[in-house]
Order: structure tokens, then C-alpha cells, then sequence
């Protein structure tokens, strides 16, 4: 097992008192409960206790507004990716993955520009800086993001390497352009007070041709100067580069840039500029010195900053393999022993270093989500990067990461839609986790709650399909409204259930005369067979039917048949016979003999109290009189109904 690399940081939650109190807590997919016990440590005496609970959550980003944005469009990238994987081979397949890569970097940086405006519009303080420390963290992001596009998924050899290092700098050190605005816009740019230092820092980006124009600006106002000006100006406009359409060998430009700095040097040991410091600090930059480059710290900015430099003029043709060499000295000689790298030091060396695994773990342990590693890791692996690399407790890295990712959406009333796709992804155990995250969702409403059943549907979650059916079915047997209770009841084929609903109808039936909800009931089709008392509950409403339509004998036969298969419930005898009682009361004879027969058998059944087949006898009929005076109706009946049929029957033999 792996060991941890420091001491978990410690949370403190206000107002509760851990010191002198017991804790108890309870674990959540997303979150953890907390409260005090009212018990003292080290003592069993009950003490009065703090009365809140308190909910930590492990994800606080996904209730960012501004980063919800970033969550939903980078969804939308990352399904994306997961299906061209198939198309992609070759050539087709690099240029795809960087532009997958630069679509992730955009959507951080219009994150980061959304956040920066909103820090900058806050009315407190407090959000102010909330705000502009989670710019800090989108712009840590976006710069390792970067770097790693470079050096793992461009894999950019040496020559073409420097040029995106360049850009990556250049792109993340911004402020020159608002300094070389401001400069321009005065009346005499070389007069103005920043002058020498825009041109400082445009020498150090490697922005010789705006350095050049600037140090024009300089000629044309100060004569003296100007010779030297154009000296080093054709020297920055003579130095070997690699241009991206050039088709020069590395060789060749190591021989030209050879001659190009031996013109430099000869030069300073001329004293070209030795009248005029600012140049002659510009063209010591240019020969890559380390003492002069270091003078301009606090114009460089960061150590990353000035090993581009270093490299840009020194070691312009620098390999992959020979960057974490340079890094590693840079860093040392930019801070100096002063103080001591922080996390994002550590994590852009061990980029240099292509220690893929160490950047993904130092990034885990330093932002405050898992969307930064779960998307990088996710190209990383599609990159094939990560293939070898297999966790101790079962999974890949990339699947890891991706669950905890979509772990943390599912703490969102919304965002938890996204985490299914995420899951989806996760071949080992993407299918059991969205299993156990999708049974906790709160079903708030029904419109939610057919979402959840659509996406187990679509998935053939069947126990989860249950499930949801099954508590959409309690919540409308709650709020009376039986037909949708029995209609989810029969989704979810839930016998049990659909059998409570249907008592429900019989005693909504017993006290009111008539069925609510007659369409459902009317086309149970098939799903009736999922319980007997569903059954009979559709035969039931059949038999209305037909006794509405003055098909008496067809009704006689269904009201017969649900008596004596019993099939329906002993509670709901009496309500049968006694809808027998307008048939047996017919002119024209509806029952005959025998089935009259089988009436009074289980009239006197029900009469004598007997229970049938296990059924509980729940009422003595015996005692009520209202009930007394329904048993001598349909027992006169029903003889009277017995001779008609037997003289009837007689009437017809002899014939």
C-alpha cells in the first residue's frame, strides 16, 4: 500500500469543540456529517451538546456558478473524445488530441476571464479575494495544463521545442502588452519612464522585432545612441531561429547561431555599448549570461520564466531529455537558497522531469477538485501514457480519478447529470458506482425523477428502475392520487405493491360507489396478471362494463367466476353479492340453478364466518344489522331466483 507523502490538512468546523468533546460523524458519498455527542472525553457524565449538525463536503467548487461553466463545457469535450477514439490513428489522431487539448485550455481561460471580471465587480472584499484566489488557481491550471500539452501530447523535438516553450511563456506573462500600450501611447515612448524596462522584458520573452522597433524609437530621439541602437538591433535581427516553415536542419542553425553569438560577444569585448548601460545589459541577456539574466529577476518574473530565457539564448536547440537538467539548475539559481519551491515549482519540474505520474499526484494533492486530473489524465491516457500504470487496489489511474470526478458532481442537484456520462466511461467500475450514486439522488420532483428513470432505463438498471418506480409510487399513494401510484406500481412490477394499491381502489370503490381513474383500470391489459388483486380489480371494472352495456348474462358468468375462483378478496363478498342482487331481480332468469347454488354457498360461507384458503376473518357480519338486512335480501332472492331457474329448467327438459 501506498504511503501518504505528509499529514492530511486539518478542517475546523466553528463551533464545534473536538478537544473536550466525543465526535460522531457519518460518511456520504460527498459529503460527511458531524456533531458533538453529549459525552466529555475521558468521562462517562452527560454533558450538554452543540445542537447542529454539520455537513462537510469534499467538493465546494461545484456550487461555483463561474465553474459550473467549466464543468458543463468541459463535459461536453470529454464525451466527445471518448467517441472519435475509434477514428483516430496516425497523424490524424497527434493533431486531434492537441486540439482536444487547446479546447480544455480555452474553456479554462474563459473560466478564468469570467472569474477575474466577477472579482473585479465584487461589492466586499471578502468575495474579491475569494474570487481573484481562484483566478490564481484557473491560471496554475491552465500553465501546467499547457506544458503538459508541449511535452506529452505535441511531444515537440528539439528546435520546434523552444518555440512552444516561448509561447507558453509569453502567453502566461501578459502584463508587457498593457506596459508596451501604455508606453506607445505617450508622446515620446523613450523618454517615458518604463521605456528601458519594456524592452528589457520584451528581450527576455524573445520579442526581438518589437524590442527592435521600440529601440528605433530610441535612435530617432537621442542621436548619440543611435549607432548603437542599429548595432544591436541588426544583431536581434540576424539571430538564427527555428521558424516553424523552415525546412533548415538543426545543425545548420546550431552553425549560424555559433557565428551569431561569437558576433555578439566580440561586441561587448569591443565596448559597443560600453556608453550606454541599458544596451549593454540587453546584449549581455542576449549571450545567455547567467549573472545578467539574474540582475533582471524581478522583470523575469518566476524561475520558469527565466529557464526559457536561459535556453532561448543559450541552449537554443535543448532535447526533451536534457530539459529537467536546465530546469532543475534554473530553479536552484532563481531562488537562490533564498526560500523554497512551492506546489506549482514541484509540479512544472516534474513536468520537465516527464514524470507524468508525479505531476498528476502532486496536482491531486494541491487543487481543490479532481477536474483538473481526471481531464488531463483522461487525454493523457488516450495518449497512451498511462497504459502501464495500474493502481493497487484494482483500477487504472485514469478510471480512478474519473470516479472520484463524478463522485463529487453527484453532490450537485444538477451537475450529477454529468457524472453519469463520466461513469459511463469507466469500464471496471463505472457501471456499480453510477449504480450506487444514482439510488441516493433526492427524486424532488416527478420531472426529476422520470430523468433518473430514463438514464437507468436507457442502462438496463433494473433494480434501480425498481426502485425509482417504487418511490414514486409511495409518493402518490401519499397525495391520494391512486391512478399514478398503481401505473408506477406496475412499471416498477412490483406485486406487492400494485396489490396495496388496488385495495386502495376496492375501499375508494366500498365508500364512494364508483372508480376514480377508469381509463387506467380500463386498459390494464396484460399488467393486471401481475397480482390477484390487480386481477380482480380489472375483471371487476369488466363487469361493470358489461352490466352497463345489458350484457347480463356475460356479467353473470365474470361476477360468478371472481367468487368462486376466489380471487377476490373475503372483504369483498358482500360488495359481489350484493351487486348480484340486480341480476337475480331480472325478468328474464339470469342465473341457473347451479350457479344460483354456488351464490348461496358462498353467502352462507361468508354468513357462518368459515374463513377460506387462509383468509383472515375480519368481519362478523352476524352482528351489524344493515348487513343482517343484505343477507335476508339476497337469501329471498336468490330462492326466489332458484325456483325460476329450476321451473325454467324443468320447462325445458320436458320439452
Amino acid at each position: 500500500m501506498e504511503e501518504l507523502d505528509g499529514e492530511p490538512t486539518v478542517t475546523l468546523i466553528p463551533g464545534v469543540n473536538s478537544k473536550n468533546k466525543q465526535m460522531c460523524f457519518d460518511w456520504g458519498p460527498g459529503e460527511m456529517l458531524v456533531c458533538e455527542t453529549s459525552f466529555k472525553k475521558g468521562k462517562s457524565e452527560l454533558v450538554p451538546g452543540c445542537p447542529f449538525i454539520h455537513i462537510i463536503r469534499k467538493d465546494v467548487d461545484v456550487y461555483s456558478q463561474i465553474l459550473r461553466k467549466l464543468f458543463n463545457e468541459s463535459h461536453g469535450i470529454f464525451v466527445g473524445l471518448q467517441r472519435i477514439e475509434e477514428e483516430l490513428t496516425g497523424k490524424s489522431r497527434k493533431a486531434q488530441l492537441v486540439r482536444v487539448s487547446k479546447n480544455y485550455r480555452s474553456v479554462i481561460r474563459a473560466c478564468m476571464e469570467e472569474m477575474h471580471q466577477a472579482a473585479i465587480a465584487a461589492k466586499d472584499a471578502s468575495s474579491s479575494r475569494q474570487l481573484s484566489s481562484q483566478v490564481s488557481i484557473l491560471s496554475a491550471m491552465e500553465l501546467i495544463w499547457n506544458l503538459c500539452e508541449i511535452l506529452f501530447i505535441e511531444v515537440a523535438p528539439a528546435g520546434p521545442l523552444l518555440l512552444h516553450l516561448l509561447d507558453w511563456v509569453r502567453l502566461h506573462i501578459c502584463e508587457v502588452d498593457s506596459l508596451l500600450a501604455d508606453v506607445l501611447g505617450s508622446e515620446n515612448p523613450s523618454k517615458h519612464e518604463s521605456f528601458w524596462k519594456l524592452v528589457t522584458i520584451l528581450v527576455l520573452q524573445g520579442r526581438l522585432d518589437e524590442a527592435r522597433q521600440m529601440l528605433s524609437k530610441e535612435a530617432d530621439a537621442n542621436p548619440t545612441s543611435a549607432g548603437m541602437c542599429r548595432i544591436l538591433g541588426d544583431l536581434m535581427r540576424t539571430m538564427p531561429v527555428l521558424s516553424p516553415g523552415n525546412t533548415q536542419t538543426l545543425t545548420e542553425l546550431e552553425l549560424k547561431w555559433q557565428h551569431w553569438h561569437e558576433e555578439c560577444e566580440r561586441h561587448l569585448q569591443d565596448s559597443t555599448f560600453a556608453s550606454s548601460p541599458h544596451l549593454e545589459s540587453l546584449c549581455k541577456i542576449m549571450l545567455g549570461d547567467e549573472a545578467a539574466l539574474l540582475e533582471q529577476k524581478e522583470h523575469l518574473n518566476n524561475w520558469y520564466h527565466f529557464l526559457v530565457t536561459r535556453l532561448l539564448y543559450s541552449h537554443p536547440t535543448v532535447k526533451p531529455t536534457d530539459l529537467h537538467f536546465y530546469a532543475q539548475s534554473s530553479l536552484d539559481l532563481f531562488l537562490g537558497g533564498e526560500s523554497s519551491p512551492e506546489p506549482l515549482d514541484n509540479i512544472l519540474m516534474a513536468a520537465f522531469e516527464f514524470d507524468i505520474h508525479q505531476v498528476i499526484k502532486e496536482c491531486s494533492i494541491a487543487l481543490s477538485n479532481w477536474w483538473f486530473v481526471a481531464h488531463l489524465t483522461d487525454l493523457l491516457d488516450h495518449c497512451k501514457l498511462l497504459q502501464s500504470h495500474n493502481l493497487y487496489f484494482g483500477s487504472n489511474m485514469r478510471e480512478f480519478l474519473l470516479l472520484e470526478y463524478a463522485s463529487g458532481l453527484f453532490a450537485h442537484h444538477s451537475l450529477w447529470q454529468l457524472g453519469v456520462d463520466y461513469f459511463d466511461y469507466c469500464p471496471e467500475l463505472g457501471r456499480v458506482s453510477l449504480e450506487l450514486h444514482i439510488e441516493r439522488i433526492p427524486l424532488s420532483t416527478e420531472w426529476k425523477a422520470l430523468k433518473v428513470l430514463r438514464i437507468c432505463e436507457q442502462r438496463q438498471m433494473t433494480e434501480q428502475v425498481r426502485s425509482v418506480c417504487k418511490i414514486l409510487a409511495m409518493k402518490a399513494v401519499r397525495n391520494n392520487r391512486l391512478g399514478s401510484a398503481l401505473s408506477w406500481s406496475i412499471r416498477a412490477k412490483d406485486a406487492a405493491f400494485a396489490t396495496l394499491v388496488s385495495d386502495r381502489f376496492l375501499r375508494d370503490y366500498c365508500e364512494h360507489g364508483c372508480f376514480s381513474d377508469l381509463d387506467l383500470i380500463d386498459n390494464l391489459g396484460p399488467a393486471m396478471m401481475l397480482s390477484d388483486r390487480l386481477t380482480f380489480l380489472g375483471k371487476y371494472r369488466e363487469f361493470h362494463r358489461l352490466y352497463g352495456e345489458k350484457r347480463f348474462v356475460d356479467a353473470s358468468f365474470l361476477l360468478l367466476s371472481l367468487m368462486t375462483s376466489q380471487i377476490a378478496p373475503r372483504s369483498f363478498w358482500m360488495t359481489l353479492l350484493t351487486d348480484a342482487l340486480p341480476l337475480l331481480e331480472q325478468k328474464q332468469v339470469i342465473f341457473s340453478a347451479e350457479q344460483t347454488y354456488e351464490l348461496m354457498r358462498c353467502l352462507e360461507d361468508l354468513t357462518s364466518g368459515r374463513p377460506l384458503c387462509g383468509e383472515p376473518d375480519t368481519q362478523q357480519l352476524q352482528d351489524d344489522d344493515i348487513e343482517a338486512t343484505k343477507v335476508e335480501m339476497l337469501r329471498l332472492a336468490l330462492a326466489r331466483n332458484l325456483a325460476r331457474a329450476i321451473i325454467k329448467e324443468g320447462s325445458l327438459e320436458g320439452s
